[in-house]
């Protein structure tokens, strides 16, 4: 049987085209061929990110970029926001990083609260908040401006942000909002395959990094933003990565922004719908449901694993059973990247189908 579609949270189906556009000749990544290709992705990704700042490459998941965040920007305490396997993990690896930090601790699949985060941050002491646009484990999408808005209220505190399986899918306004560090694998909604990570830092937050002693080199963001200043980055780049980066950009332009945009809102709305019929129940609360992915409650009685093993065999299909502590409780359904309203009807039919 061939490889099955992906439709789970990622990483997510590549198309044709993409990895094509991937197994273009090799080029060297210190002459000018890679210097236009650096700099041919940076009006698209700055479009997607909201920002007049220069959007870096890191050959790395998400997580180092996570990681280098608090290496380059925690000199004091940071607060972590969590809600989900992945911010929860943030905590995790700040006291691995040696950093003093504190969590605001939500049940999962509910939204982080902008009036808690303000008195916590009322306590003082912090000087790094980090932040999970849409936390991927639970299908929650929180308020990231009025969290941007709190923590600004905070001169001192600079804000992180994950954007990993939002950005593309929805607006981002950086500069707007004054987020600090905005960064987002590709292997999300960006439909590549995983191992590069977008990101962009703020001034504030490139002096808060010349500032750190304990940045390391990989992950320095002064090295950034001087190599980027070149249109090249610190250390050998993922370069077919970087060519399928090049090539997604190229069909977000010819799409245009809003049409992406309510691309995605349509494909999640099928999925809504879809579990409507059936009487599946969202893990995430109304008004904060992630529009690039879905997760719902598995219901009493449901035979999870028999729908997902038959959905797989019967129609070469893959959806994910749920992630951390809620894996078997929850499944969720990814509608992002590449995916149209007819796709997602093929996946709502064979769903159907399963059901009987």
């Amino acid at each position: 049987m061939p490889t099955p579609k992906l439709f789970i949270p990622g990483p997510i189906d590549v198309s044709h085209a993409t990895y094509a556009a991937m197994s273009r000749p090799m080029i060297g990544h210190r002459g000018s061929e890679f210097e236009a290709l650096y700099a041919s992705t940076q009006p698209g990704l700055q479009q997607l990110a909201g920002t007049k700042r220069p959007v870096f490459l890191s050959t790395s998941s998400a997580w180092g970029v996570m990681e280098a965040a608090l290496r380059n920007l925690t000199q004091k305490k940071v607060l972590t926001l969590c809600n989900g396997a992945f911010s929860d993990k943030w905590f995790d690896v700040a006291k691995k990083c040696g950093k003093e930090v504190e969590k605001l601790q939500y049940e999962w699949g509910q939204p982080i609260d902008p009036a808690q985060v303000r008195t916590k941050l009322a306590e003082g002491g912090f000087d790094t908040v980090t932040f999970i646009h849409n936390e991927t484990s639970t299908g929650v999408m929180s308020d990231l401006a009025a969290i941007a808005a709190v923590v600004k209220s905070f001169p001192d505190v600079l804000l992180i942000v994950d954007t990993v399986s939002s950005f593309s899918a929805v607006p981002h306004a950086m500069d707007e909002l004054g987020i600090d560090v905005l960064l987002a694998g590709v292997q999300k909604a960006m439909a590549l395959p995983p191992g590069l990570t977008v990101f962009a830092i703020s001034e504030a937050a490139l002096e808060r990094s010349k500032a750190s002693k304990d940045r390391g080199y990989y992950f320095d963001f002064v090295e950034f933003e001087k190599n980027a200043a070149a249109n090249n980055t610190p250390s050998t780049p993922a370069i077919s990565l970087i060519f399928g980066l090049q090539h997604i950009l190229e069909t977000i332009a010819a799409e245009g922004l809003e049409n992406r945009f309510a691309r995605h809102r349509e494909n999640n709305r099928l999925i809504h719908d879809w579990a409507a019929r059936h009487g599946f129940q969202h893990f995430a609360p109304e008004g904060f449901r992630s529009v690039s992915l879905s997760c719902f409650h598995t219901p009493e009685g449901f035979d999870q694993s028999a729908f997902i093993k038959n959905l797989k065999t019967k129609h070469n299909f893959l959806i994910n059973g749920g992630y951390g502590k809620i894996k078997g409780i929850t499944f969720r359904i990814s509608n992002m990247g590449n995916e149209t309203s007819a796709t997602m009807n093929e996946l709502i039919a064979a769903m159907d189908d399963v059901l009987g």
